[in-house]
């Protein structure tokens, strides 16, 4: 007997064999793959691409577009409920298998995600405080723009991750030019603050409303991309983990949102420069999926955020998890592969607590997320000064 809900018609059922589907093949969705399967149920991927990494590994793997109506069907034929690896899956995919299936998270709340401009009239409605922005649609609301936003961060409304869709521009020419760069698309320019930290916050939020969460972890971004995750008790001043949690659950239950979901904030440098001073929260974006920063949580915490994203789709209970070593964790990106060389894998898994994860994919490069590396430790000290030795290993600038 496989696990299910109990007195719920929601998530994946009970009592009988399950199988539950993701849409999208990339690596959060292997990982969920694998976490399902490692629980007994059996999986199914919707991904085009025929070597995506989590169709390399899930029982089956429907080859096809996500707003192909068979591939769609024949999703639906064999799951009892369906997730989400990625935030920009077509929202109408995710209505039509909504009507048939549970859907979780649900379109609507990954339709807010994919879209800037309707996700920071969200984060404002649940009280949550954002960078000033302007809206910028025409170019009325271009020439309109208030002086006080510039210099700026403009970001594509759509589509835009890793530091893709995004140009700082420090005056009205440079907006002007970046607009223009852009093709005219709905945009929101954020004014640029002088940062602290960047952190975020990882929740589960069950079809009952139950919400549990993973402490708030320190990340450190490299031209866009994630480099380094930190987490360990400490990290951040109590206040400021317990405004982020706050913050981070208030936006999960205005949405009613079912699943795993992560909501990044920055710090300001209001405060002292130091991690323990209070400064400014304000959020910056949402993630309606497991997040790269919640890797660690594979190697260092009694659940990790893929098997409580089993957990919400299924229906099954949520326990608040446990961290039980501090861990940092590396982003291993193609660059590594320089020359189409492998990393010294031999010298980085002779560190103590050195946890590999590598994800399926066959061509390395520049800036694709191949896998990353997870250093636990008994101290924050020793899992600090292994991380430094790996990065060294690897050729990953300091931190």
């Amino acid at each position: 007997m496989l696990p299910g809900t109990t007195g719920s018609n929601a998530g994946a059922g009970s009592g009988q064999q399950t199988t539950l589907g993701v849409m999208g093949g990339g690596q959060l969705g292997r990982m969920f793959v694998q976490a399902a399967q490692a629980m007994g149920y059996f999986t199914v991927v919707l991904d085009p691409d025929v070597i995506s990494p989590a169709g390399l590994v899930s029982h089956y793997h429907i080859q096809a577009d996500y707003l192909d109506e068979q591939g769609l069907a024949q999703l639906m034929q064999r799951c009892a409920a369906i997730t989400t690896e990625f935030e920009n899956v077509p929202a109408p995919a995710l209505i039509t298998l909504g009507a048939h299936r549970p859907v979780a998270p649900s379109a609507e709340a990954v339709g807010i995600a994919q879209d800037r401009i309707k996700e920071k009239a969200h984060f404002v409605r649940c009280g949550v405080p954002v960078a000033p922005y302007a809206v910028i649609e025409t170019p009325t609301q271009l020439a309109e723009v208030a002086d006080d936003l510039l210099p700026g961060i403009l970001k594509t409304a759509r589509l835009g991750y890793d530091g893709k869709g995004q140009a700082r521009v420090n005056n009205r020419a440079e907006l002007d030019a970046a607009w223009a760069e852009m093709k005219n698309v709905a945009c929101v320019l954020e004014k640029l603050l002088p940062l602290q930290m960047e952190c975020s916050v990882i929740v589960a939020r069950g079809w009952d409303g139950a919400c549990v969460n993973f402490a708030p972890q320190l990340n450190l971004h490299r031209d866009g991309i994630l480099a380094v995750t930190q987490a360990y008790e400490g990290n951040m001043a109590p206040a400021l983990v317990q405004q982020a949690v706050k913050a981070t659950k208030s936006i999960a239950n205005e949405l009613q949102y079912v699943g795993v979901l992560c909501v990044e904030f920055f710090v300001l440098q209001d405060g002292a420069a130091a991690a323990q001073t209070l400064g400014t929260l304000i959020v910056n974006e949402m993630a309606p999926r497991p997040h790269n920063s919640g890797h660690y949580t594979l190697d260092a915490c009694d659940l990790s955020q893929f098997e409580l994203q089993v957990r919400t789709l299924a229906g099954l209970p949520l326990v608040q998890p446990r961290q039980h070593s501090p861990a940092i964790m590396l982003n291993l990106l193609g660059d590594l592969w320089a020359g189409g060389v492998s990393p010294p894998w031999h010298q980085v898994l002779a560190l103590p607590g050195a946890h590999l994860h590598l994800y399926g994919k066959l061509k390395a490069s520049k800036g694709r997320k191949m896998g990353h590396l997870t250093i636990t430790g008994a101290t924050v000290a020793e899992v600090r000064a292994t991380a430094l030795a790996a990065a060294r290993l690897l050729g990953i600038d300091p931190f």
